[in-house]
């Protein structure tokens, strides 16, 4: 792929601003959400989604310090946790102390990530590149896009506002002007406008949700309600005053502190089990996300930087997210997506995206304005994005003979798995289907690796 900028290139600075919020918007309702389902799940947990915004910048600065700067890919909270950080919440333990087991556990998650990158920096990565040839990773990495396709097509038919009963047909449409005007800007537009197809997309579906919404209140008609303007109305519901504009997130560690006088050998070890097999699990989709955006920029970050400094970047920063904001952070499709279809893969716009990340996560309007995006128009950008990752894949495996029937197997069992959503649970733990099918498609690989070609 012929790259716009490359990794070490520097856009204008008010390029420089667009591309970083382009690239902001990409990964923040997925980063913003993760805290919404704990608090839904967990009552009184009160996580504070501002919080996990700020944690996922200063968690992608990490990453990209040890990275030497070479991987440009931004870090969100991590769906893959979810479960773990119920977890911290159970047995009706106080509120301090989940939240300090959700700090424990996200050391417990990096210790993972920096053992397994003491091993690789001595033993090397040419043993994982003969486990996870293109012929293993290709499939999967086109997986992690098809698995979020139906994530994408649920947002694609829902607006916005609880309790509402919004139309899904002016829903679709909503979500449809979205992606085809990306779609056009990023076919058709010339030079900034090419660069910037998502910020244009989500501004036309927002304005026609915006358009739809006003006449839905104006005629009393709830079917084509579509924007939830409550976030905005919250900011003034006690007056116009300074949390209008600036508020100090709740951030974990403020409350985790006060948990540190009830903890015990006991409830460390449950942490423990929630977390630390789920970090394994997690490994298998880093290796997969690092391998896509390699494919894209041109360059094998597996070998430089290396892969034991992706780890160590990915583990910190999961350590930092959670410190502040609870949640694990990993490496987002999202922002491999934004980098694979702008052909923007400055680093220098990651940065620009992280520090702006820890910048609006005080501010209370665009926290605000984020949260009354409707699901709608995210779920247009979303075809878009997830698309373009299982593209990504696809083309890795146009580097396999298919003509081979060992190859076929292996790209087949991959996908099969993958798109059937086949997981598996140990107590606790459950293997993803991504992970599943890596899982299968390396076991596969090996049994018929021996095989002669025909």
């Amino acid at each position: 792929m012929k790259l716009v900028y490359g990794v070490k290139d520097k856009p204008k600075f008010g390029q420089l601003i667009v591309f970083a919020i382009q690239q902001l918007l990409s990964i923040m309702t997925a980063t913003l959400v993760v805290p919404v389902i704990i608090n839904g799940a967990v009552p009184d947990a009160n996580m504070s989604s501002a919080a996990a915004l700020l944690g996922a910048g200063l968690g992608t600065l990490v990453y990209v310090a040890f990275t030497k700067a070479k991987s440009p890919v931004f870090l969100g909270s991590s769906f893959a946790f979810i479960n773990s950080m119920i977890a911290a919440f159970a047995g009706g333990v106080s509120m301090s102390l989940g939240f300090l087991g959700l700090i424990i556990g996200a050391l417990f998650a990096g210790l993972v990530y920096v053992v397994i990158a003491i091993i690789v920096k001595f033993a090397g990565v040419n043993w994982l590149n003969k486990i996870m040839p293109p012929v293993v990773i290709g499939p999967t990495v086109a997986i992690i896009g098809m698995s979020l396709a139906g994530n994408a097509v649920g947002d694609l038919s829902k607006s916005s506002i609880v309790g509402v009963a919004t139309s899904p047909l002016i829903a679709v449409l909503c979500g449809l002007v979205t992606l085809f005007v990306t779609i056009l800007c990023s076919t058709y537009g010339k030079k900034t406008l090419k660069l910037i197809p998502f910020i244009i997309g989500i501004l036309s579906g927002y304005a026609v949700s915006a358009i739809f919404t006003a006449i839905g209140y104006a005629a009393n008609i709830d079917a084509i309600k579509v924007l939830n303007v409550a976030p905005f109305l919250d900011l003034v519901k006690d007056g116009v005053t300074l949390n209008t504009f600036f508020a100090v997130p709740d951030f974990t560690f403020l409350t985790a502190y006060k948990g540190l006088g009830e903890i015990n050998a006991a409830y460390i070890s449950t942490i423990a089990v929630a977390y630390i097999p789920v970090a394994f699990v997690v490994f298998a989709e880093h290796i997969a996300d690092h391998k896509n955006i390699s494919s894209i920029i041109g360059t094998d970050l597996l070998e430089e930087p290396g892969l034991h400094r992706t780890l160590l970047g990915d583990g910190v920063g999961s350590m930092v997210g959670a410190f502040f904001g609870g949640c694990p952070n990993t490496t987002y499709g999202e922002s491999v997506g934004c980098v694979a279809i702008t052909r923007n893969a400055s680093i220098r716009t990651i940065i620009t995206a992280a520090i702006l990340a820890i910048f609006v996560a005080f501010i209370s309007p665009f926290i605000a304005f984020v949260n009354t995006i409707p699901s709608c128009v995210m779920g247009g950008v979303c075809m878009a994005l997830y698309g373009f990752i299982a593209v990504s894949g696809l083309k890795m495996v146009q580097q396999v003979d298919l003509n081979q029937n060992k190859n076929l197997f292996v790209v087949s069992v991959i996908l099969i798995s993958g798109i059937g959503g086949l997981t598996l649970t140990f107590g606790k733990v459950t293997i993803t289907s991504i992970a599943c099918a890596l899982i299968l498609g390396i076991i596969t690989n090996l049994i018929v690796s021996k095989a002669k070609t025909e």
